[in-house]
């Protein structure tokens, strides 16, 4: 069984082979452009960000993974064949690496991280006091699926008191739960650090801009981990250099990776991290796909299907 991947670069390639010949050995797995493939043979793919039309080239292909937890680069190709399932490859490891990511960028923005890297890459001494102790800082997370329901947990197991707004009521223990339109403005206006784990959809894209900021209190934080498009890049410097936001926490960009030079670099009040927040290693990734391959092949029901309509 041919299945083409797509995820890491051409360099990536051993390291994924390794990985299936240990998670189904049976899989013959061969580079995206690899001249001597035959269209027919093709049976899955795996990739992230593939060209328009390439996936609706293969005509027996039965499965598309996605390498992360989002598929906006799939959903994105307007002859994306219909009727082939989208699996995301969102692993148990990606949420708790999620959850670890999301709890040292809230603790980052509550001590003051990025300051402190400031000043001791110029050689200063500066005693500052952080406004906040976790139990008295409000942390809210936009989006309580897989990800963000785990983030929500370890923060408040850290001490925080923690909100999330969801489409649907969730219930986690410890966490405030806000649904729906109607409650997103009172979850806003309880919380000090914001942490954006949506999906991309329409209704998401550009969200987080200076309409929502408004209703955020004075000098709150912000975590983006979600998707660059959410984002408002010129929004979030304004708020910044306004003091409507404190400091900001920023994994994920419209351009990526990041061009030299960008003023996300040297910004004082952003730290940026290269979209690492929840990636699992490509053999835990291999083995959650080979399980749903597997579910494909006995006709069971796919782990983390996505549903284009809703665009995750």
């Amino acid at each position: 069984m041919l299945m083409l991947v797509k995820s890491g670069g051409e360099a990536a390639l051993p390291e994924w082979r390794q990985a299936f010949a240990e998670a189904d050995p049976r899989l013959e797995i061969r580079w995206w452009d690899d001249p001597s493939v035959r269209p027919e043979e093709v049976r899955f793919a795996l990739v992230w960000d593939p060209e328009p039309g390439r996936l609706a080239s293969y005509p027996n292909l039965g499965l598309i993974l996605g390498s992360g937890a989002g598929v906006d680069g799939i959903l994105r190709d307007p002859f994306l064949p219909k009727g082939v399932p989208i699996v995301r490859l969102a692993t148990p490891g990606a949420a708790q690496r999620m959850g670890e990511y999301v709890c040292w960028a809230v603790l980052s923005l509550l001590k003051g991280a990025r300051r402190w890297a400031v000043n001791q890459a110029a050689g200063r001494w500066e005693y500052f006091e952080p406004r906040f102790a976790a139990p008295e800082c409000r942390v809210g997370v936009l989006g309580l699926g897989v990800l963000g329901g785990r983030a929500a947990a370890m923060l408040a197991a850290l001490g925080f008191r923690v909100a999330g707004w969801s489409r649907s009521r969730k219930a986690i223990p410890g966490v405030e739960s806000f649904a729906g339109d109607g409650e997103l403005d009172p979850f806003l206006a309880r919380t000090d650090i914001l942490v954006c784990l949506l999906p991309d959809t329409p209704a998401t894209r550009g969200i987080l801009s200076a309409p929502l900021f408004a209703k955020l209190p004075e000098g709150a934080g912000l975590v983006n981990a979600g998707r660059g498009a959410q984002q408002v890049f010129a929004d979030i410097v304004a708020a910044l250099d306004a003091g409507r936001l404190s400091g900001a926490v920023l994994d994920v960009f419209e351009e990526e990776p990041l061009p030299p030079g960008h003023p996300a670099w040297s910004h004082p009040k952003i730290l940026v991290t290269p979209h690492c927040a929840s990636l699992a290693p490509k053999a835990e990734r291999a083995r959650f796909a080979a399980e749903a391959i597997r579910a494909w092949e006995r006709g069971e029901p796919l782990p983390n299907r996505c549903d284009p309509a809703r665009g995750y």
